[in-house]
């Protein structure tokens, strides 16, 4: 109650003196708290969206937590953002609490394109694999396998049920799960050796810029339209946005691309700390700061573009 009577008082004085350049915070969103549900990708855009509020003066924490245990903090108001909203993955855990108005979702996502599909090597998609139809006719180059991730996941699941019920003729094929990493050091070997493999691939993933990869077509009944298609959204506890209009007007303009986290996730999954590969990204790609920064200002009202330039030493 105090923080919000706080607010109003400071919006009032901002209504009645031309010299408030912008929306002040409340004085408890200097401590943005964001949550990471584990996930690499999030992890990576969780550190970007740090150093950004870093370097405009702000104490930005993280806490890692499963997706219902970052649910329950939004709705508690114990955590302030998570970025971590994979849509259509987790609507079954998330829209009862945006029916129930007890979190907030923003539009549009900060991440547009991303996909999961089967896919296979750029030179067996040239020799003639390039829709879900096309698997069974190359069962023994093949060797009647298809590579999946870890056992238990909803995409191996999904893989299982085309070959139980010889959905595109895979009955008879041989689900390998595995590891994500076990997977992918499959699927890099045979690559090596040229030989014709289809796995369970995604993106946004460094798997992207590391091999030439194809996505199969034909698949939209097992996994959806577009290859997959999925959105990231970014939510908030229902006070954060009106509480923390600065902070929260980063928070919006937050957008990302597949390719930017690809090549985000690299060093990350390579054991690098996320903050130093934000920062390290951030300083070869500057240009993505306008749009980021584009209307916010620093915790104490500066302008925010040359702030968060200082501080990554640009």
């Amino acid at each position: 109650m105090k923080h919000r009577l706080l607010s109003i008082l400071i919006a009032s004085a901002c209504a009645a003196n031309v010299a408030c350049a912008f929306a002040a915070d409340d004085a408890s969103c200097r401590t943005v708290r964001f949550v990471d549900i584990g996930w690499t990708d999030i992890t990576s855009t969780t550190a970007l969206a740090s150093v950004l509020f870093e370097g405009l003066g702000y104490t930005p924490g993280t806490t890692v937590a499963s997706v219902p245990i970052s649910l329950a903090g939004l709705k508690s108001k114990q955590i302030d953002v998570s970025l971590g909203y994979w849509w259509p993955v987790q609507e079954t855990a998330v829209q009862p609490f945006l029916d129930a108005k007890s979190i907030d979702k923003i539009e549009p996502p900060n991440l547009s394109g991303a996909k999961a599909t089967l896919a296979v090597p750029g030179y067996a998609y040239d020799a003639g694999i390039k829709t879900f139809a096309d698997i069974a006719k190359h069962r023994d180059e093949l060797e009647g396998k298809i590579y999946g991730i870890e056992p238990g996941s909803s995409a191996n699941a999904k893989i299982q049920k085309m070959i139980d019920t010889n959905q595109f003729g895979l009955g008879g094929f041989k689900l390998v799960q595995s590891s994500e990493a076990g997977m992918l050091v499959t699927v890099e070997r045979a690559i090596r050796e040229k030989k014709p493999v289809v796995f369970l691939a995604w993106e946004p993933h460094p798997m992207n810029i590391q091999m030439k990869i194809n996505y199969l077509s034909g698949g939209d009944e097992v996994f959806g339209p577009n290859y997959g298609e999925a959105r990231v959204y970014t939510l908030t506890n229902t006070d954060f946005l009106t509480r923390c209009p600065n902070a929260g007007k980063l928070v919006k303009n937050l957008r990302f691309t597949t390719d930017l986290e690809n090549r985000l996730m690299q060093p990350v999954m390579n054991k690098e700390r996320p903050a130093e590969a934000a920062k390290a990204y951030l300083k070869k790609n500057p240009q993505l700061l306008d749009s980021w920064l584009a209307g916010v200002k620093t915790v104490d009202g500066k302008d925010g573009l040359p702030a968060v330039k200082q501080y990554l030493g640009l």
